[in-house]
């Protein structure tokens, strides 16, 4: 799917919905009618695709909310940063509001409910979302080092000086650059005027008392819908890489590959005359010694790959050591169990004190009288007890349950059925680990990644995942785990293992 076909869609649902309308007589301008179906359509279609991972736009705010913390911090307004991180905080609620507002807001649209709110609810929201795509976009021009409103040290526009690399207008049904995000809503903010102007002559649908009800049971349908999606339950349809059924080890090395066969280009820029010239590789190689380094700067540009690149390719997990077990995890045989908790919940750090064994030798020396060969014996000599205290978290309770009333148990029957069992969680010191490791009963490896990543993958902490070889095979939410003779029964196989 991309935006031209998208709004192609939209745009034949709102001309049916037109002509429904004005053959009922509900209508007076034709244009605006259809311009409310557009609206009203577009924005429905947007936030249902959001509703079905709220956590998704939650995620997406935080980074948001991130990047605006970096951005103010340096500036005179640095006393709003520490807004934002408890901003992030409360996202997975900011998310389940602004999804339930974007489709509900299309419905009185549509419907012509409350005309002069819904205008003006559409222009802000329309005029919130230019902004903060527009910032987003504009991040292209700033590199790394520099502030945004230090405009005088902007540079050319890059997209990899862009840290939130795609707004989240459609969730992850249809990813979109920042400054395609910004032309789109430039485009709505004439609607959004329009409405403002003409809000008096928007066609109306059935009676108000109708037309509210309508509402009311839309915005608590949806909440329970969009609940539904994280706190209880995964989303039902999965807009992500890692989907059920995906062979997540062919697809990474697959996308490497295309990564690494990327056409590659050469961007030639005279030191004097600012000339531009762009060379293919074959190009660049054969006819470099025509443009000498003291008079042109090279700047080597990587095409687009033949196959898109996803997070699969940022699939990189680490063991308790630092060391690489990405290629032991995707080239496994067999049924494995992987475990995902993208954030340890801790209410704070205590202290606690850490017990080691020093263990000294003696080696003694003798020769036999026989052979007259000489051997060393080792023996223990002196064990000295040494103790260091230090600061691990505080586990938050409730969370520590998950893991020792539904993770351990589970862990333990896949185990006694021969399924390799670990976790990957994000890193901590080892200290952390182990503590969390006697706390949960988690007597399994405990790998580390990104949480980014581990968030990617599934929208559940802990998340459940089972593989079969390099294949995701099911995923399940802790809260609708079932028990694992069920799961062996229906996907584990006699030889499976």
């Amino acid at each position: 799917m991309t935006l031209g076909k998208l709004v192609l869609f939209v745009a034949l649902a709102a001309a049916v919905l037109t002509a429904v309308i004005r053959w009922q007589k509900k209508s007076d301008s034709l244009w605006l009618s259809f311009l409310q179906n557009f609206a009203g359509v577009l924005f429905i279609f947007s936030g249902w695709v959001k509703a079905i991972d709220p956590l998704g736009t939650a995620y997406k705010m935080e980074q948001y909310f991130a990047e605006f913390q970096a951005t103010f911090a340096e500036t005179w307004l640095s006393f709003i940063a520490p807004l934002f991180p408890a901003l992030a905080s409360l996202s997975a609620g900011f998310s389940v509001f602004m999804i339930i507002l974007e489709i509900v807001l299309g419905l009185m649209l549509i419907t012509g409910t409350k005309p002069k709110l819904s205008a003006w609810l559409f222009f802000l929201i329309v005029l919130f979302f230019t902004f903060l795509t527009g910032f987003t976009f504009l991040t292209g021009y700033v590199a790394d080092g520099v502030n945004f409103f230090s405009f005088s040290d902007w540079g050319e526009y890059d997209a990899n000086n862009m840290k939130v690399t795609d707004c989240g207008c459609f969730g992850d049904f249809l990813k979109l650059e920042p400054r395609i995000s910004f032309y789109k809503d430039l485009v709505l903010l004439v609607p959004a005027l329009l409405f403002l102007f003409f809000s008096r002559t928007m066609h109306q649908l059935w009676t108000p008392p109708i037309r509210l009800s309508l509402v009311g049971i839309a915005t608590v349908g949806l909440l329970i819908y969009c609940l539904s999606n994280y706190v209880w339950d995964l989303p039902h349809t999965d807009f992500r890489p890692f989907r059920e059924g995906t062979d997540i080890a062919a697809q990474k090395e697959a996308e490497m590959e295309a990564s690494a066969n990327a056409p590659v280009s050469y961007e030639l820029v005279n030191k004097s005359s600012n000339e531009r010239v762009v060379l293919t590789m074959e190009q660049f190689m054969s006819e470099f010694k025509n443009f000498p380094k003291e008079e042109w700067e090279y700047n080597q540009k990587k095409g687009e790959p033949a196959i898109p690149t996803t997070k699969i390719s940022e699939f990189d997990v680490e063991d308790e050591e630092g060391y690489p077990v990405t290629d032991e995890i995707l080239n496994r045989q067999g049924y494995h169990l992987m475990l995902i908790s993208d954030k340890l919940y801790a209410k704070g750090t205590r202290e606690k004190t850490i017990v080691m064994y020093d263990s000294t030798f003696a080696y003694d020396t003798f020769t036999t009288e026989v052979t007259m060969d000489t051997q060393v014996v080792v023996r223990l000599e002196n064990v000295v007890e040494n103790s260091y205290t230090t600061e691990v978290p505080d586990w938050d309770p409730d969370f520590i349950s998950r893991y020792t009333n539904i993770v351990a148990p589970f862990a333990d029957a896949a185990r006694e059925a021969g399924v390799a069992v670990y976790a990957i969680t994000k890193g901590m010191t080892p200290e952390a680990r182990a503590d969390f490791a006697a706390a949960a009963r988690a007597d399994f490896p405990l790998y580390q990644a990104d949480d980014i990543l581990l968030k990617t993958i599934i929208r559940s902490n802990p998340g459940f995942v089972l593989w079969k070889d390099g294949t995701i095979l099911k995923k399940w939410h802790y809260k609708q785990l079932p028990p694992f003779e069920e799961v062996q029964r229906m996907y584990l196989s006699d030889d499976g293992n």
